[in-house]
């Protein structure tokens, strides 16, 4: 799950280092903005891949093959309609994302032509998030896996080929996506095929009473929804760190961008242990196993903490040149680098966040995850009104790494209610 998890991040740093180095800092904060946009509108829908890692992993817990099925087609048929509904609506959702964050003129029409070709992968890219988060669920790392490295190594080889090769600018990073975000769906579905043609159910979908089950359904929509919102304050507080450094001038962006990369790159990483955890803990929650709950709790926080330990240094000691490869435009450069000892502590910062989330999906014990991140993202927005007024831009740095800590925090205090209310002790 970690190298699959990596692969996401490393998409972006070649992504950079490719447009980074065409001699405009505009280039960069195209591929920023637009960027920006889509993990709005993409992730938003994350629940489709979280939701279902936990369902599933819950259900392959308990040997329940049935709803195994379920759990895939029952948020699939959900991803096809949110995809087609985002095609359908990418004019006004195209002016209403560019109006609110508020970059230049040259920004904001390199980003338009970014976003006028990947929204048509939005069916492909959520249905490939529901693919991934069951395959996730049944412990199948190794196709998950193979997803992912098919997804963005497709994506760098077009990216070299549309960018470099062709010359596209920005519209060969977007077209380099749409193909391989659409390549990916094919592959995952039939991944799933090849799973089950050895059993009953085949490549046809669970009977329709068995999808709008009323108690289950409920359960669904309540677990998501719950993870909806987790997921839209965590791209908010993203958002406003992006938007707010636009409004601090284009090398800020550019510069904030490329730094970016170095914490989605441990945060992925990071992310893998949380994958893993999510469904480790539900399948432990579908045997009904207290013991193996702390157990795997334990054993993920430590194993993670010390991952991200030698993140932080790892991105202290060699920032610098990896900054130097990524742009060749000098102001960037020099902004990028008196941001840097901020950003090198954001992976040990963050790590129990993650961690955690990944227990709490895992348990499909959302609430409470929900409640924390709305209290996180309150003291987040505060804390950059504070801090931005007395340190500038370092004071968003600051502030982000604050609102990761709360959220550990305040997750880590609820631990003992998700333990209480999931596996009970006997009496």
């Amino acid at each position: 799950m970690v190298i699959s998890s990596s692969s996401t991040p490393l998409l972006g740093l070649v992504d950079t280092a490719i447009i980074g180095n065409l001699g405009s800092a505009a280039y960069l904060g195209a591929i920023a903005v637009g960027t920006l946009v889509f993990n709005f509108l993409y992730w938003a829908f994350g629940f489709l891949r979280m939701g279902t890692t936990g369902f599933t992993a819950q259900s392959f817990g308990a040997g329940d093959e049935a709803e195994i099925q379920t759990n895939l087609w029952r948020p699939m048929l959900l991803a096809i309609a949110f995809g087609g509904l985002l095609i359908l609506l990418q004019w006004p959702l195209e002016l209403l994302a560019f109006q609110l964050i508020g970059a230049s003129d040259d920004v904001t029409a390199l980003a338009k032509d970014y976003f006028a070709i990947r929204i048509w992968a939005a069916p492909a890219t959520l249905m490939s998030y529901v693919l991934v988060g069951w395959f996730i669920g049944l412990q199948k790392t190794r196709t998950a896996l193979l997803l992912q490295v098919w997804l963005n190594g497709i994506n760098i080889l077009l990216d070299i080929l549309f960018v470099i090769g062709f010359q596209w600018g920005v519209s060969g990073v977007a077209t380099g996506s749409l193909l391989a975000e659409i390549t990916t769906a094919f592959l995952g579905i039939w991944l799933v095929f090849k799973r089950n043609q050895k059993n009953r159910y085949g490549s046809k979908l669970p009977p329709l009473v068995r999808l709008l089950d009323p108690r289950k359904l409920s359960k669904f929509i309540s677990v998501n929804f719950d993870i909806f919102i987790r997921t839209l304050c965590l791209l908010f507080a993203f958002g406003w760190f992006t938007s707010q450094s636009a409004k601090m001038g284009t090398t800020v962006l550019a510069a904030n961008h490329i730094l970016l990369q170095f914490t989605s790159f441990s945060a992925c990483i990071l992310d893998g242990f949380a994958f893993a955890t999510e469904t480790l803990v539900g399948s432990t929650i579908g045997a009904k196993s207290r013991s193996q709950l702390i157990s795997t709790t334990t054993r993920s926080l430590k194993l993670a903490g010390l991952t991200a330990a030698l993140l932080s240094m790892i991105i202290a000691f060699s920032g610098p040149p990896f900054i130097d490869l990524l742009t060749n435009v000098t102001s960037v450069k020099v902004t990028a680098k008196k941001f840097l000892p901020l950003v090198s502590i954001i992976p040990f910062v963050s790590v129990w966040c993650f961690l955690l989330d990944g227990i709490y999906i895992g348990a499909t014990h959302t609430r409470d995850m929900r409640n924390m991140m709305l209290l996180s993202l309150l003291v987040y927005l505060g804390a950059w009104l504070l801090f931005t007024t007395w340190f500038g831009a370092y004071g968003l740095w600051v502030a982000l790494a604050l609102f990761f800590i709360i959220r550990g925090l305040t997750l880590a205090l609820r631990f003992p209610t998700l333990l209480r209310v999931t596996i009970p002790l006997k009496t």
